[in-house]
């Protein structure tokens, strides 16, 4: 039976679903397609060895720096990654991608190309807040979901809107929502304010490593357009060439913008499924919420 744990970025989940996999003897099973590409192993916590903790890790790393996985396309490779498993442990904070591994997405109808490039036209001539405030008056759904700096989702949901007449976040949704039968599901949801605490440590922490070193190296090497394309969270920042305090809060201020919105989808999209604070209870009350021995 595959285990899922989820949650926002900075709240451990990782952590638990390395004590969890090592419970059951299970592999821990990558759900995050910033994570699968390689390259950005530190700007998107990839978990180097000391993490992975002697644990089977699948997933991270794979994908070429070229690759623009879609949730359904990257749904499909997860659902592979899985299928080798005994004892899968999934890992991911994305809920759109989740959807995608479950397989409750839709097919999106195609958009003509005229009316892309209208929606990028706005973008230029507008600015990303004004077509976010647009897209938040069409699709309160989606916008909730997006940076209003998010550039191509919102220019590609405003397209969807455009070529069909239709919200975009119902034509992301499939007929089937909640959890799939046979998963065994945990949400890690820390308070708000350690939430916050956990990202400026992340956030902190990454930059120790060698995260602006690591976007100066990609650079370096050409994948200016690369990085421009996949919009990875916090890259941008560091691409500007600012000073670096200033990127890293930028960062932080950016980083806790998307926890805030996980924390929310989960919370509204999955209400079954049970949840763990990581700063309030012990590990064990994780292990007996996923009804492990």
């Amino acid at each position: 039976m595959p285990i899922a744990i989820l949650g926002p970025t900075a709240s451990g989940k990782s952590a638990v679903a390395v004590a969890v996999a090592r419970r059951i003897g299970g592999t821990i099973v990558n759900g995050d397609p910033y994570q699968a590409i390689q390259g950005l192993a530190i700007g998107t916590g990839q978990p180097d060895e000391a993490e992975q903790g002697g644990v089977p890790h699948m997933g991270y790393g794979v994908l070429p720096l070229s690759a623009r996985p879609n949730p359904p396309e990257f749904g499909a490779w997860v659902r592979g990654w899985l299928s080798t498993c005994r004892e899968p442990v999934l890992v991911t904070g994305s809920g759109l991608y989740l959807r995608g591994i479950w397989d409750q997405l839709n097919s999106l109808p195609d958009v003509a190309p005229s009316l892309v490039e209208r929606v990028r036209r706005w973008g230029r001539d507008l600015g990303p807040p004004v077509l976010h405030r647009y897209l938040g008056v069409v699709d309160p759904v989606r916008a909730s979901a997006l940076h209003p700096n998010d550039r191509a989702r919102v220019q590609r949901a405003l397209a969807l809107h455009l070529a069909t007449g239709r919200a975009p976040s119902g034509l992301l949704s499939g007929p089937e929502t909640g959890i799939p039968l046979g998963w065994r599901v945990l949400v890690v949801t820390p308070g708000r304010e350690h939430r916050r605490e956990r990202v400026v440590a992340r956030v902190i922490a990454q930059v120790a490593a060698g995260w602006p070193e690591e976007v100066v190296r990609l650079l370096e090497s050409g994948h200016a357009a690369d990085l421009v394309a996949l919009r990875p969270l916090g890259y941008a920042a560091w691409m500007a060439g600012d000073d670096p305090r200033v990127a890293q809060a930028l960062v932080v201020q950016e980083t806790q913008a998307y926890a805030k919105r996980q924390a929310t989808w989960f919370r509204n999209q999955l209400p079954e499924a049970p949840v763990w604070d990581p700063d309030d209870e012990p590990l064990e009350a994780a292990f007996t919420r996923l009804g492990l021995p």
